[in-house]
């Protein structure tokens, strides 16, 4: 395992130390999980952005999307319980 060294400043390391003994972990252990969490959270977001690039790509050379107004019937109609169809694709270029 690679040591790495930060410098906080005071403030922070104390603030640090209360919350991780408010968790009963140490200000190292606390640490870690923060480091991780917050690169999780990059990764995820960076994949987001990728899918949301492509998926824009996909309809711009396909020339057809869902409906927003059929997209939120699915929606609704999921979130109630109910298996509806997909909504159809439709062609969005005039």
């Amino acid at each position: 395992m690679a040591t790495t060294s930060l410098k906080l400043p005071d403030e922070l390391k104390q603030r640090t130390i209360t919350a991780a003994e408010q968790q009963g972990v140490s200000p190292h252990a606390f640490m870690v999980s923060a480091i991780e969490q917050a690169a999780h959270a990059a990764e995820q977001r960076s994949r987001f952005v990728a899918d949301a690039l492509a998926a824009e790509q996909e309809v711009l050379e396909s020339g057809s999307a869902f409906d927003a107004g059929d997209v939120h019937t699915y929606i609704k109609a999921r979130l109630s319980g109910e298996n509806p169809e997909r909504p159809p694709l439709k062609p969005w270029r005039s």
